[in-house]
């Protein structure tokens, strides 16, 4: 995890990776005062779960911004950030908006001229990094790397999780190759108040989500059909018995077989508690959702 300082430009380009949360501030506070022992943010760190409250969310978000201005951070600058969603991120992401700064996600499968490209058009002036690779990539562009546990300063470390977080639960298993994903996290975790959890790494992330069990997933539509391809791999091979079973159970769910082979299907992906996808509105050549998606999906307009 790494922080680069950036050399200032002139002028920006910024609207393609620009993060959009006016109001997200305000909301994290609010939580943080009627909720806040409530969990917040669940993220699983070498192999075990760790728990963030309303209320520590909120302080590391204050201690980051002041981290933020040491670095000389301000109104005027912009933070890129590249990686895999988890609470490191978003609370920085925040602190920077608490700054006053402005926010832009780019996406951490870019090479290097790809990168040397949007960099020029952005021009941030500061970076958070996430993923060794990536950290590489930046750092052959010149840039200096800082310590993220620097910014935040000496603080106690999240809580390890001994029990089950109860109630709603959103899931994310996306990082900033979703453009507007960001956006999308910020508005959903801090509108409803609900945890938001993570997984450890992408490789873990079916395993993760069976743990969790969320409530609701936030995905992109290329995750979304990754999901799709997840569970259809997990299923038995089209024009067997097996697989007409399946289908048959999802075409009638009504009927007690039925239910029970969906809702084994359902547990073995984590999807016991589910209630909904989110899933930005369709376009008109979109492809449909997968059929044991579709009942969960809710189109955001």
């Amino acid at each position: 995890m790494s922080v680069h300082e950036l050399k200032r430009p002139p002028s920006a380009d910024t609207a393609e990776w620009q993060v959009k949360a006016p109001q997200a501030l305000e909301q994290l506070r609010h939580w943080s005062q009627v909720s806040p022992l409530q969990t917040a943010l669940r993220h699983k760190r070498h192999g075990q779960w760790f728990v963030w409250r309303w209320i520590d969310a909120l302080r590391d978000v204050e201690r980051l911004a002041d981290g933020l201005r040491q670095q000389g951070f301000t109104e005027d600058s912009r933070l890129a950030l590249s990686g895999a969603f988890e609470p490191d991120l978003l609370l920085l992401a925040l602190a920077a908006r608490h700054v006053g700064g402005e926010v832009l996600t780019l996406p951490d499968t870019l090479d290097a001229e790809a990168l040397h490209k949007a960099l020029w058009r952005s021009r941030p002036t500061h970076a958070f990094i996430l993923g060794r690779q990536t950290q590489q990539l930046w750092l052959n562009q010149g840039q200096t790397m800082l310590n993220f546990a620097e910014l935040l300063g000496p603080v106690e470390p999240p809580q390890r999780l001994r029990l089950g977080v109860n109630g709603a639960q959103l899931w994310s298993e996306e990082g900033t190759q979703w453009q507007d994903g960001l956006s999308v996290l910020l508005d959903q975790w801090l509108t409803n108040g609900q945890t938001l959890a993570f997984p450890e790494s992408p490789g873990s992330a079916s395993r993760d989500r069976r743990e969790v069990a969320p409530s609701g997933l936030l995905l992109s539509a290329e995750r979304l059909q990754r999901l799709a391809d997840e569970i259809d791999s997990r299923l038995a091979p089209l024009g067997t018995w097996r697989r007409r079973l399946c289908d048959w159970a999802i075409a009638h769910p009504e009927k007690g077989l039925q239910r029970l082979i969906k809702n084994r299907v359902r547990r073995l992906l984590g999807f016991h508690n589910l209630h909904f996808i989110w899933q930005a509105t369709r376009t008109p050549d979109a492809q449909p959702a997968p059929t044991w998606l579709a009942e969960f999906k809710r189109d955001i307009a």
